[in-house]
């Protein structure tokens, strides 16, 4: 498998609703456990198709960063929400800014892993901000919209003060780590 190169804000690709995947073929397979590799290599603890210009419904996420539990969606729905919660995140595609964001606490989603088997899944903590957080990549949304005017142009500043004293440096971005305990069964192919 393969380690893919990251889109970062501003590319299109990641503020365009994805394509809903309507064929769940070996080229899917391989690109979520590309993505699987991508996360990890990226230190991170999720990663969706736009991220690495895919515009698929497609995500991978692992907030326990043990190998071999990573959780693959395709086609995700979001159907439920349940009580607020607020926490620091950060994005592969969005580099150097970390922010609070108000997500629910509780949620449940519905959709397929990459052999087209429904995954229902009920998540609170950590593994549920992942989860919205991946979601909300598929339709075309960043963790920063969802803050206030003036926390997303103070992160939008970061972020281009970041490009420009990084615009030729290579190689994996570094993420946050965390670790939690998934009670979900996980689906799909794992990295060797």
């Amino acid at each position: 498998m393969s380690v893919l190169p990251l889109c970062v804000e501003p590319h299109p690709v990641l503020r365009r609703k994805a394509r809903p995947i309507t064929a769940f073929t070996a080229e899917v397979k391989r690109l979520a456990c590309d993505l699987i590799d991508t996360m990890y290599a990226n230190e991170g603890v999720g990663l969706a198709a736009p991220q690495v210009g895919e515009d698929l419904q497609l995500f991978v996420a692992n907030p326990s960063l043990e190998r071999g539990r990573e959780l693959i969606i395709a086609n995700p729905i979001l159907e439920a929400g349940r009580g607020r919660t607020g926490m620091v995140e950060g994005c592969l595609s969005v580099p150097n800014v970390w922010e609070k964001v108000r997500r629910a606490a509780r949620v449940r989603m519905r959709g397929r892993d990459v052999t087209g088997a429904v995954v229902e899944i009920e998540a609170d903590g950590l593994l549920a901000i992942v989860l919205q957080h991946e979601f909300d990549h598929l339709q075309g949304q960043l963790f920063i919209d969802h803050l206030s005017w003036f926390r997303r142009r103070r992160a939008q500043a970061r972020m281009k003060s970041s490009a420009s004293s990084s615009s030729s440096r290579q190689g994996p971005r570094r993420t946050h780590r965390a670790s939690h305990e998934m009670s979900q069964r996980v689906v799909g192919c794992a990295a060797q």
